[in-house]
């Protein structure tokens, strides 16, 4: 499974993780750009620091319950820093999501959350 295909999906699931080994898989929505998946969270969710501690990944086609419906793909994620590479990310779920996306970006924006979003971006092995 690539980049490309599961870039196509509306939810993939990502599994990172915990110090003891131990895996948690998330459903999130996810985008493709430059061969790479992108998606956002919250900047203190445990994902986030999940990953800091290790970058190693792993990625299927899910549904919106995280049931999943696909292979497993192994991936390395890191956290984009980059103001314009966030930019270009939220870009693109923004053309994949169109109207769910922007309304989520209006209601992030009036809570206060949007200040607190991470970019993830995942490189499938």
């Amino acid at each position: 499974m690539d980049a490309r295909t599961l870039g196509r999906e509306q939810y993939v699931s990502v599994e990172s993780y915990k110090r003891d080994g131990g895996g948690v898989k998330t459903p999130v929505w996810i985008a493709e750009l430059d061969g790479k998946l992108v998606l956002f969270t919250l900047g203190e969710s445990f994902k986030v620091k999940r990953i800091g501690r290790n970058p190693r990944v792993k990625v299927a086609a899910c549904d919106v319950r995280g049931n999943v419906r696909g292979p497993w793909a192994d991936g390395t994620c890191v956290l984009v820093d980059d103001p314009a590479h966030e930019a270009r990310a939220y870009a693109a779920l923004r053309a994949k999501y169109g109207l769910v996306m922007r309304a989520g970006d209006v209601l992030s924006r009036l809570s206060g959350r949007m200040k607190r979003r991470r970019v993830l971006e995942i490189t499938i092995s």
